[in-house]
């Protein structure tokens, strides 16, 4: 599935029907927010839904969240734009990867993670009555779209909300999104968040944001 093609058709669909669907959308972080929010807010009407339990440790949570906070104050949308703070769980992180924690980045842990991360985005959206779910995690370079959009299928048909196709990093989203941040001054971080991924990033030369 060419899941940018998938994307094209249901926006023009929207577009043709006049109508502004509502989209709750998981963000991981405020640079991968700040495309994915600039193209999508032109179409849907978004609740962003922070979950981020693997984010370690919490001053690093709060200093992410703050940034998205900031860079929304510094945007305009077309369509309204709503932030809403899910709670801080990294036990419940902990206990969902429990076992795999030697596993390579992109591997058993992180499907865990994008699970976890996109069934509570899926529990908001069926929360809030919104046809739409999504994340903002496909904007990372080497994060797997299609990966990501089967485990939203899967939620989707639990909750009763269609998650929505696409693959943020294609078209040049991930450098816009580098792009806006470094115009905004917005906070950059350099690893996905949990704490095996910092001692991945403690271990190599890599200098910038995959999530």
């Amino acid at each position: 599935m060419n899941l940018q093609k998938e994307l094209d058709i249901l926006l023009d669909n929207i577009g043709r029907s006049g109508t502004v669907p509502q989209l709750v959308l998981h963000a991981c972080c405020a640079p991968c927010s700040s495309y994915v929010l600039e193209y999508l807010s032109r179409h849907f009407a978004i609740i962003i839904g922070w979950y981020n339990p693997n984010v370690f440790p919490e001053d690093e949570h709060s200093l992410r969240f703050d940034a998205l906070s900031d860079m929304l104050g510094k945007m305009v949308f077309a369509n309204p734009v709503e932030l809403v703070r899910l709670p801080y769980e990294p036990d419940a992180f902990i206990a969902a990867i429990r076992g795999l924690e030697g596993e390579p980045e992109g591997g058993a842990r992180c499907k865990i993670c994008f699970r976890l991360r996109l069934e509570q985005t899926a529990k908001l959206a069926a929360h809030r009555g919104a046809e739409y779910f999504s994340t903002t995690l496909s904007v990372g370079p080497r994060k797997n779209a299609a990966l990501l959009y089967k485990i939203a299928g899967e939620i989707a048909e639990e909750h009763g909300v269609a998650a929505l196709p696409g693959d943020f990093k294609k078209r040049g989203g991930y450098a816009r999104s580098v792009e806006i941040s470094r115009e905004m001054g917005i906070y950059r971080q350099n690893h996905c968040g949990c704490i095996y991924s910092a001692q991945r990033i403690e271990n190599s030369s890599c200098a910038d944001s995959d999530d």
